[in-house]
């Protein structure tokens, strides 16, 4: 048909023409009539709404007069409606006027026999009811949508939209991601105001991240909405809402969730005509503040937008229906009790029941099935192993807890759920700990990715991507770790953009726009999940990074989503980062369960137990457990040295058999689920298994990792240690003989630990004692647990001259060094480096230069011998890299000074591409000339930075920079440092081609041209 603004081409029967209801707290002069009226109105057709609604319904389906039989809920209207099985025949409605003879006739006859008039009257209102529901269809774009052509599938969604409201009923656009939820529930806005005459008041709720799209897209598609927004400060709140929305000059207000909290007041004014909520999972908890606020607001419709329309369980589903229809939906209990998925999961004829209670409300469809057009996402796993680093904090994280890991400890589920996140900060990266990352002074280099696994993959992934011209979002949980690729990126110089749960609103639409620009430079835009996974659209991006998954298997496909849309030209490309042995592997194996197994109502189809998706402590614990004893077995590095290539095809290939794992379980068929308005279309049959059968394995016990000698021989506690056994009432063993305490800093000679381990092993042999079995730890640990039990076989009682050799050798070695002054003198070797040895002199308390050089001597001959030497030797080499990088700071902060007479008025710095908005070039050269003032290697410097930025004239009104803390001028200045530092280099590269040139000018040929070049007085030769 062609659809025209006047109206369809046939005249249709319509309801009467409502104008915008808006309720003013003075209203002008002359509309108090006109709001009594629209009251009226408004009233009325909520009513007129509930009886059709009840007769659709039932016309749908028999299962609803179960639901209508339970009593009314409330509604927007605030009146309790009555249901229509309640109802006798033959008793007269509201309004109708029926003669006194016909009532008592009607009163007193037990048949209940109609009138002629009564009889009349319900033909008459039959047939108008007829004529009302030949609903309207359009079989093509509305002439209204002015930017493009809506798509079949959105004109099919605009018609269902329309049955809809002419049956009076509420409904959820689930289709998924990426399919213009947006669009259609625009041209349903444009078809009120076109074709019903209702122009307004409509209210739009959605993410803060989305509301300037949502305001974008009406004035693209139809500009003749007046659409506004309400969002900003208490001052421009008020402001708006006095000048704007009181006159009622408008027809769409679009607000956040937030909004709708803080001036629930104002929206409670308001006689709505169309409720939309965006994203509409967020009232899934009707406990929740916001669903509880916007069951308050008067509406006469309400239409749900979310791709996710079942995330958890029945019961959210419920929550979404009654917030729809309070008068059918009004009782959780019944609905639970109905759908009863205790006892009927696998039942088909549940599936079946439940289908047909959502078709009337549910519209659902598929990429996959109507945009043929969008190549699907290709998902690739990467597992990526663990750093040194990540493994030393992994380790202190599990020992810390050790007794809880193994069941021996109080384990309430908030201290398991504890250890979890911080296991999962380390698989992101060590720098998220406190304390962690190397500094003062703090260095944006090669560490940032040398030091966890998954950055060292994404810093050789990039390159890649970026060689083959693709645009790349990475998502994070945690808006620490996007600090840290931020700073990843300033490093390799990415041009970026950022977007988390901090940004105001006006740069995110800023970040959005420039992103998407044509021909941007920016290459990465990096959002946490649960910020940027909603409502925005970065479809010029081709590859998605999740660099940590959420627990939540819907919020990372919501994230996916934001590339993979209409729009869309590449084939979208999702890399997801686990880190291997870790918890990270369990959780996702929990998401991609969840994934299949969740919501066989809506989402594919799936149904499943509430109680299958919360976390029980066991399953918590389990999780913990996972990749522990891998992780103890080992202090060495795992991350790969591979070519990406070959990362990426290992990958893929782990990918495919994860996949074909799931699928032979039988859920193969779930992904396949639409709820589609075409004619024929199949609707899930549930098929498959149940997994929601726990399987409780019996707990393993975790080895801590295997103590190596200390040669510490407090014999005590050795033995202590050493015969403690798994049985804790076992009788405990004789006390063997008493030893001396010697520790492996004291440098003893070797021969003596030979002779007390050989003292120790006869007195195990004496005992009988016998290496413990654990077939758990493999054929490795089995081989050295048979090693250490031939040594205690084998083992001879020390002869006389043995015993005094040993008494020999106790009287050398460092006896009166304690493990205070090892401590200190290796603090001292990392503050000063190994060369300092005056400087180290002075912290070793009690200790003369002499001692300390003679301690020193030994020590770099024989620290080998020393335990923990690795990590010792690397705490040293940290804390004179450091110096060292303290020497280059500083000579470059000194080069770039002596370039200007008065650095602090002429100070240039050059930003390169990524200048940033936050910090202004004065605020920046201040902070240069300060750092370099005051001294940068000196302690507290970035304190009294913040200090003088503080009295500093010229920013007593600079408001930014006076609130900054010491941390972030001191990330400010680091990033300055690394900007002087390339700038400095480039001018080394400049002055030495100079040289070169010169260089080449200066030898004979090059002056013999010179000579021939000049006359006889040294001057230039004139052409001829």
């Amino acid at each position: 048909m062609s659809d025209s603004d006047s109206g369809p081409e046939e005249p249709m029967e319509t309801n009467p023409v409502v104008g915008p209801s808006v309720l003013l707290k003075s209203p002008p002069k002359g509309k108090n009539e006109e709001q009594s009226g629209n009251r009226e109105e408004f009233d009325a057709k909520i009513e007129a709404d509930r009886g059709n609604r009840f007769e659709f319904l039932l016309k749908q389906t028999e299962l609803f007069a179960h639901f209508m039989h339970t009593g009314g809920g409330g509604t927007g209207s605030g009146k309790t409606p009555t249901s229509p099985l309640k109802m006798k025949p033959g008793r007269p409605t509201k309004g109708k006027k029926v003669d006194e003879k016909a009532k008592l006739v009607s009163a007193g006859d037990h048949r209940h026999r109609r009138t002629e008039q009564e009889e009349d009257e319900e033909l008459l209102s039959e047939c108008k009811k007829s004529n009302a529901a030949a609903s309207f269809r359009f079989e093509e774009s509305p002439s209204y949508i002015k930017a493009g052509e809506m798509r079949d599938y959105q004109i099919r969604g605009l018609n269902w939209m329309i049955s809809l409201y002419e049956n009076g009923i509420n409904g959820i656009l689930a289709d998924e991601m990426g399919l213009g939820k947006t669009l259609q529930t625009i041209s349903l806005l444009g078809y009120m105001k076109h074709y019903k005459h209702i122009p307004s008041p409509h209210l739009v709720i959605c993410p803060k991240s989305t509301l300037a799209n949502w305001q974008a897209e009406f004035k693209r598609w139809c500009p003749s909405i007046r659409a506004v927004c309400l969002i900003g400060n208490q001052d421009q709140r008020t402001a708006f809402i006095r000048d704007v929305m009181m006159p009622g000059d408008w027809d769409v207000c679009i607000t956040s969730y937030e909004m709708c909290i803080r001036e629930k007041s104002v929206f409670k004014k308001f006689n709505w005509r169309y409720l939309v909520i965006d994203e509409a999972h967020r009232i899934k908890n009707e406990k929740s503040k916001l669903s509880e606020i916007v069951r308050e607001f008067k509406s006469t419709n309400r239409l749900l937008l979310t791709g996710t329309p079942l995330q958890n369980n029945l019961h959210e589903l419920w929550a979404l229906l009654n917030f729809l229809l309070p008068d059918v939906f009004n009782s959780s209990e019944d609905f639970d009790s109905w759908f009863n998925t205790n006892n009927c999961i696998g039942d088909t004829a549940l599936v079946e029941r439940l289908h047909e209670v959502l078709r009337p409300f549910l519209l659902r469809r598929l990429k996959s099935d109507v945009e043929k057009a969008l190549l699907p996402k290709k998902e690739i796993k990467i597992f990526v192993g663990l750093s040194k680093m990540q493994r030393e904090w992994y380790t202190k994280i599990l020992m810390k807890d050790i007794d809880v890991v193994n069941g021996a400890g109080k384990s309430d589920k908030m201290r398991l759920l504890n250890i979890l996140m911080q296991l999962r900060k380390c698989a992101n990266h060590p720098y998220l700990f406190d304390g962690a990352e190397p500094g003062p002074p703090y260095t944006t280099d090669k560490h940032l990715f040398e030091n966890s696994g998954k950055m060292a993959i994404l810093d050789k992934l990039l390159p890649k991507l970026q060689d083959q011209d693709s645009r790349v979002l990475i998502f994070s949980q945690m808006t620490r770790m996007l600090d840290i690729l931020e700073d990843y990126c300033h490093w390799r110089g990415y041009d970026y953009c950022r977007l988390d749960g901090q940004t105001p609103h006006e740069d995110r639409t800023k970040y959005i726009n420039d992103f998407n620009m044509p021909n941007s430079s920016k290459f990465i835009f990096m959002l946490s999940t649960r910020s940027g996974g909603l409502g925005i659209n970065l479809a010029t991006a081709d590859i998605v990074i999740i660099y940590d998954s959420d627990w939540n298997p819907q919020v990372d496909l919501q994230a996916m989503d934001r590339a993979h849309r209409i729009g869309q030209k590449k084939q979208v490309k999702v890399f997801r980062f686990i880190t291997e042995n870790t918890v990270e592997e369990r959780i996702v194996e929990k998401a991609e369960m969840k994934l299949r197994l969740d919501n066989v109502v809506i989402q594919q189809g799936r149904l499943v137990d509430p109680s299958a998706n919360k976390l029980g402590k066991d399953e918590v614990l389990n999780m913990i457990r996972h990749g522990a004893s891998h992780v103890f077995a080992s202090k060495d590095s795992e991350i790969t040295e591979e070519d990406i290539d070959d990362i990426l095809e290992k990958g893929e290939k782990k990918t495919e058999e994860i996949k074909a794992k799931y699928d032979n379980l039988g859920e193969g068929s779930l992904r396949t689920f639409t709820m589609d308005t075409v004619e024929g279309a199949s609707v899930y049959q549930f098929e498959g298994q149940d997994y929601r059968e726990k399987h409780k394995g019996v707990g393993q016990w975790i080895e801590p990792p295997k103590r190596e000698r200390k040669a510490n021989y407090a014999v005590d506690a050795y033995f202590r240690e050493a015969l403690r056994v798994s049985e804790p009432k076992a009788p405990k063993a004789p006390r063997p003989p008493k030893q001396p305490n010697v520790q492996d800093f004291q440098f003893f000679p070797p021969r003596l630990f030979e002779l007390l381990d050989k003292e120790i092993y006869y007195f195990r042999k004496s005992i009988s004692y016998r290496v413990p079995k654990n077939p758990d730890l493999g054929a490795d640990a089995e081989r050295v647990r048979k090693e250490e039990q031939g040594k205690i076989d084998e083992a001879e009682v020390l002869t006389e001259e043995e015993l005094a050799e040993k008494e020999d050798l106790l009287k050398e070695g460092f006896t009166n060094w304690s493990k205070r002054d090892f401590n200190q003198f290796i603090k001292a070797n990392e503050k000063y480096g190994r060369d300092d040895l005056d400087s180290i002199a002075r912290d070793v308390e009690g200790k003369t230069p002499e001692e300390v050089m003679e301690y020193s001597g030994v020590f770099w001959d024989r620290c080998n011998e020393l335990t923990d030497i690795e990590k010792i030797m690397a705490q040293i080499e940290r804390g004179e890299a450091k110096i060292q990088r303290r020497i280059s700071i500083k000579k470059a902060l000194d080069a770039k000074m002596a370039r200007y007479r008065a650095p602090f008025h002429q100070l240039r710095i050059q930003y390169g591409t990524n200048k940033g908005k936050n910090y202004t070039e004065e605020e920046d050269r201040f902070l240069i000339c300060m750092l370099h003032k005051l001294g940068f290697d000196k302690e507290n410097v970035y304190d009294e930075l913040r200090t003088s930025v503080r009295q500093a004239p010229q920013f007593r009104f600079d408001w930014f920079i006076k609130s900054r803390t010491a941390m972030e001028l001191q990330r400010r200045c680091n990033t300055l440092i690394t900007l002087i530092e390339r700038e400095n280099m480039e001018l080394e590269e400049k002055e030495k081609a100079e040289k070169r040139r010169r260089g080449k000018s200066g030898t004979p040929k090059g002056q013999k041209r010179k000579a021939d070049a000049m006359d006889n007085r040294g001057r230039p030769k004139k052409k001829k």
